[in-house]
């Protein structure tokens, strides 16, 4: 035993949808899979400020429609339309195809696993130490509603000199073999001088009808 699976990718198609949906044959496939990737950095690195969740990307025949998901609409839309527009410009260079581009807002930052792992990661940055930043972000998280949440951060915690270990803190409860369980799961990656700082989350929502 001891094998782990991405919580996301276990519950796909049943209770998770993908981030990406749309179909391709085996002759462009890969070059479609490749754009798709192009456009989330590029918009990851455009709109870090603004915390971005995820980004969602529809295809039909020679259209795309992108959402993306941010806890500060306002960074990504600008002062009058303008922010979409100069990044609508910029994916156009990546694609041929026509672009649309959304911002919907994530209402409760404190229970979404990806705006918690950058918090974390922007917090470690400015040298602040991971405990107290990680059991912070795990009693917001439970104040805000979530019924369970775990925080693993592993590498060089305690600066250059240290050993490298993992530490791993929880609260309430996260039922990761049950399909119906709503768990979102993140991964981050907080580059320091010294080496790489893994942050994973883990954030249990409560159960979803299974259909």
């Amino acid at each position: 035993m001891g094998q782990k699976i991405n919580p996301t990718g276990f519950r796909m198609g049943i209770t998770k949808n993908w981030a990406s949906r749309w179909f391709a044959d085996k002759a462009t496939y890969g070059t479609l899979a490749l754009e798709d990737r192009k456009i989330r950095n590029l918009l990851k690195e455009r709109f870090e400020t603004a915390g971005v969740k995820e980004v969602i990307i529809e295809r039909s025949l020679n259209d795309i429609k992108i959402t993306i998901r941010v806890s500060k609409p306002g960074v990504v839309i600008g002062r009058g339309g303008e922010g979409v527009t100069k990044v609508q410009e910029e994916l156009k260079k990546l694609t041929s195809s026509k672009i649309s581009l959304t911002a919907e807002e994530v209402k409760v930052p404190e229970i979404e696993a990806a705006l918690v792992g950058q918090y974390i990661s922007r917090q470690l940055k400015r040298r602040l130490p991971y405990r107290r930043l990680v059991t912070t972000a795990t009693q917001s998280a439970m104040d805000k509603g979530a019924k369970g949440i775990k925080i693993r951060v592993a590498g060089l915690l305690s600066g250059g000199n240290s050993i490298s270990r993992t530490e791993t803190i929880s609260l309430g409860s996260i039922p990761s073999q049950t399909l119906r369980a709503d768990i979102d799961y993140a991964q981050e990656d907080c580059h320091m001088i010294f080496g790489t700082i893994g942050i994973k989350v883990w954030i249990y929502k409560g159960e979803t009808e299974i259909n």
